[in-house]
């Protein structure tokens, strides 16, 4: 076990406190035994971690087991027995219940490290498993030596050695541990793995631990470049839920992958497993089509929206019509619409009009199918649509867009976009003017 030892050494120092997640089987005992051989040497504060499930007769006993151990041997024992109220995956929400604890041992003592006895033979279960069920890069590179978590560090000083070379030291060094009996049936995907396949993979290759542990290092360092290399990208073109693809579309499809799961684990956090390949695909397709505003829905009501030079994540939102009298303000997402008395304005955010030519009230309303304009200077007709699809309108937000209109449904002015024949500025007959703030300036 020197590599295990030299390792440990390599990041402890005096008064450190260092937790040990601690089952009581042969690997957590044997890697608080090397512990507390470093303890000889370096003066470090040992806390160990246990957890009785409450799912075994034997959990009550192991539990007694490890607490007496650490009383006999000036260990600080914490642990934690949990009701059987468990529902869901049962090996994620073990995981989530371990994690939680082990969070909650290591911040009351503020330690900097969390031990863990993972060894060479989970590695390469590990990554098996993964590449029998598919992941990605970085769950197929299995697990590090050195993970950071939270405020803290997780160290696996045991990968160097496979469970016969632990057993073997355990029974050299009269290492007590306790058997669970459970990791001997079949019923679950990872005791298949040690069992039927690892034995062949070492008839192979008796060291081929060493061999996943390069393989692992080597997935590691092509997964690190490849994140700093996304990261950068994203520091460039992404804020506020929304993507510049304009040089984006430039990059390899797998790096516009890892570039869009990274946006969109920033949508979904801890429900990113409601996201599966084919959203990604979808996503670049829509991405790199020469139409310029497309959609899709993707889960939990969430709709990604590409508008020309760039994509949207958002919650998809069902616009309703609308029709509003304009007696006062009316406020719109592209801007607050209003009448007043003067102005010496002349774009199109004002509109001059002649009561004596229009029927009122005035209204505001969304676009329906059909709606035309006759255009300002044009001598007839024009499809609203197509006004929108010329000045570039977002697709989803023609729909919803404040059009102006007389109580006979004639449309007198899309506000910042196209005054109709019904503008009087030009002749200066006018006694009602009707003024929109442009988006930027609304709040």
């Amino acid at each position: 076990m020197k590599e295990s030892i030299e390792f440990i050494k390599n990041y402890v120092k005096d008064d450190d406190y260092v937790v040990c997640a601690t089952s009581g089987g042969v690997d957590s005992m044997t890697l608080l035994y090397l512990l507390m051989l470093v303890r000889k040497s370096v003066n470090i504060n040992i806390i160990c971690a246990h957890i009785n499930h409450n799912l075994r007769e034997e959990s009550k006993e192991e539990y007694e087991f490890v607490k007496d151990y650490c009383t006999k041997n000036n260990i600080m024992f914490e642990g934690k027995i949990f009701e059987k109220n468990i529902s869901g995956n049962l090996e994620s929400e073990f995981r989530k219940r371990r994690y939680k604890f082990f969070d909650d041992v290591v911040n009351k003592y503020d330690a900097k490290y969390l031990f863990t006895a993972h060894h060479g033979d989970d590695l390469i279960e590990t990554i098996l498993m993964r590449i029998v069920r598919g992941s990605s890069i970085d769950g197929y590179s299995g697990f590090e030596k050195v993970t950071k978590r939270n405020n803290y560090y997780i160290l696996r000083p045991l990968i160097f050695y496979t469970k016969q070379d632990i057993y073997s030291f355990a029974q050299e060094k009269s290492i007590e541990y306790r058997e669970d009996k459970t990791n001997e049936s079949d019923n679950y995907t990872r005791n298949r793995y040690r069992k039927y396949i690892l034995p062949k993979l070492k008839d192979e290759n008796k060291l081929v631990h060493k061999k996943f542990i390069k393989f692992s290092e080597e997935l590691d360092g092509a997964s690190n470049f490849i994140n700093k290399y996304v990261d950068n990208l994203l520091n460039k073109y992404y804020s506020n839920y929304v993507l510049d693809i304009t040089y984006l579309i430039k990059e390899e499809d797998y790096i516009l992958k890892k570039v869009i799961y990274s946006v969109l684990y920033k949508v979904y956090k801890e429900n990113i497993n409601e996201i599966n390949d084919q959203n990604i695909t979808s996503i670049i397709k829509i991405i790199r089509s020469k139409k310029p505003n497309l959609s899709i829905d993707l889960k939990n009501n969430i709709i990604a929206v590409k508008k020309y030079n760039s994509l949207e994540l958002k919650n998809k939102t069902e616009e309703k019509d609308y029709k509003i009298k304009l007696d006062g303000t009316i406020k719109t997402k592209f801007g607050n619409i209003s009448i007043i008395s003067s102005s010496n304005l002349t774009n199109n955010y004002i509109c001059y009009l002649n009561s004596n030519e229009i029927k009122l009230p005035l209204y505001i309303r969304n676009r329906k199918q059909g709606d035309f304009i006759e255009v300002l200077g044009l001598n007839g007709k024009k499809k609203v649509k197509d006004i929108f699809i010329d000045e570039k309108i977002n697709k989803e937000d023609r729909d919803s867009y404040p059009i102006l209109v007389d109580s006979n449904d004639t449309i007198l002015w899309i506000p910042g976009i196209k005054k109709s024949k019904y503008d009087r500025l030009k002749i200066g007959k006018y006694d009602i003017i009707v003024w929109c703030t442009k988006e930027e300036n609304n709040e």
